[in-house]
């Protein structure tokens, strides 16, 4: 017996020996409530293992001090008691609530150094294809006007290119066909060209089988021609517009104006059905 203390003060108090652990309190109260483990952790979103694993006091499931106090605030809540006094419990079993870390002062004075800039590599890629894009047009448009103006670039600046035959004169010369043309029209098929040297004209052509190879309105100063292996049926709606190549030949006949005509040719010499 301890000389100047009661026997009463050397029994720990009745508070603090009654009081049940955390898990005790949780899973206690659990019971109380009517409610199982597997409605707790449907409730709560915390796993059946680590609700287990706390009413058995067990924290290292938790996965450190910070989420056992939130599996101790979330199941106090579901389970219907006050989850300060467990949280007050905890923390005087396990050390206590750690103090935050001050921040350090070189962390406060570099907060406000200024990022360096990085280089923009989006406007100097846009600049790059500016500059792609304008060589090639460039390229281009030097390499058009090499045949067409290669004698205007040698005037000198003050003289002026003379203006081009052709804007003063209302329509072409009529196209003759060249020695060399005619020379070239295939023995073995039948050739027609027709040109509107004197007006426009409807033209329809169709091969030997009836089959339709061209129809439309033949404007003045236009050529077309048709090859057939055997036939070629035309149907002229101004046929004295018209100046006819058949095989190689000039038609030498001559129609009136607003004349219409019916005429095949076939393979050799012209000769008209």
């Amino acid at each position: 017996m301890s000389i100047g203390n009661s026997p009463e003060d050397d029994r720990p108090s009745v508070e603090e020996d009654d009081r049940p652990s955390v898990g005790r309190a949780l899973q206690q109260a659990r019971i109380d409530a009517g409610l199982t483990v597997e409605e707790v952790s449907s409730t709560t979103r915390v796993r059946i293992p680590i609700v287990h694993a706390l009413e058995q006091d067990d924290f290292t499931r938790c996965g450190g001090d910070v989420y056992a106090r939130g599996h101790i605030r979330t199941l106090a809540r579901a389970v219907g008691i006050d989850p300060a006094v467990l949280i007050e419990q905890y923390d005087a079993e396990h050390g206590g609530r750690p103090s935050p870390t001050p921040a350090a002062p070189l962390f406060e004075a570099e907060r406000f150094r200024p990022e360096p800039r990085r280089p923009n590599w989006t406007a100097a890629m846009v600049a790059a294809i500016v500059a792609v894009v304008a060589f090639v047009g460039f390229t281009l448009f030097s390499g058009d006007d090499k045949g067409s103006s290669g004698s205007v670039a040698s005037q000198t600046a003050t003289s002026k290119p003379s203006a081009s035959p052709s804007a003063n004169k209302p329509h072409d010369p009529k196209p003759e066909p060249s020695d060399s043309a005619i020379a070239a029209a295939p023995a073995d098929k039948v050739t027609v060209k027709l040109t509107a040297d004197d007006g426009a004209s409807w033209i329809s052509a169709k091969d030997h089988s009836g089959r339709l190879l061209w129809e439309g309105s033949l404007k003045q100063g236009d050529s077309k021609t048709f090859t057939d292996k055997q036939r070629i049926d035309l149907i002229l709606g101004n046929a004295g517009a018209v100046q006819l190549f058949v095989n190689g030949k000039e038609i030498d006949d001559r129609y009136e104006q607003g004349q219409v005509q019916r005429l095949s040719y076939t393979k050799g010499d012209p000769a008209a059905g």
